[in-house]
């Protein structure tokens, strides 16, 4: 019998996190720094949300309100990262299927999901490149075994 993919094996243990009370700016900045798409939002050790480099690119200040580039830049430094985040962001269990995790990814669009233990403590993050690692992985074990 084929053993079960399951999301704490193939997600990405420890993720790069922000601070809730850290500016959208700093958080753009954290993003293009470390070439990741997306943040867990931290109020200390507890997750309070989730952001995302679309999230936060998408964020703006009333459309009306005419903003030069500095105006623009001055109010993204002191906007807060919990004005652009979900508050309440997707989460599994590291016990998850990966194969559910990735038909739930693909179902409502997503890059994505938190990993989270029993207690709700972040634990890692599982994207769609984990689950494709994850295909590449056992296509070509596949293919050795066909081809002996």
């Amino acid at each position: 019998m084929a053993k079960k993919l399951l999301v704490g094996d193939w997600m990405t243990l420890n993720p790069i996190t922000i601070q809730s009370d850290a500016s959208i700016m700093e958080a753009l900045h954290l993003l293009k720094e470390k070439k990741i798409r997306r943040l867990p939002v931290m109020k200390g050790d507890d997750l309070v949300g989730l952001v995302t480099e679309k999230m936060l690119l998408g964020f703006a200040p009333q459309r009306a309100t005419p903003l030069d580039q500095w105006e623009l830049h001055y109010l993204l430094s002191k906007t807060p990262v919990t004005e652009a985040m979900n508050p309440h962001p997707y989460t599994v269990r590291p016990s998850a299927a990966l194969a559910d995790v990735a038909q739930h990814l693909h179902d409502r669009k997503l890059n994505g999901v938190i990993v989270v233990d029993d207690k709700g403590k972040l634990i890692g993050l599982v994207t769609t490149t984990n689950a494709l690692e994850a295909l590449i992985h056992f296509t070509q074990i596949a293919e050795i075994d066909r081809d002996r």
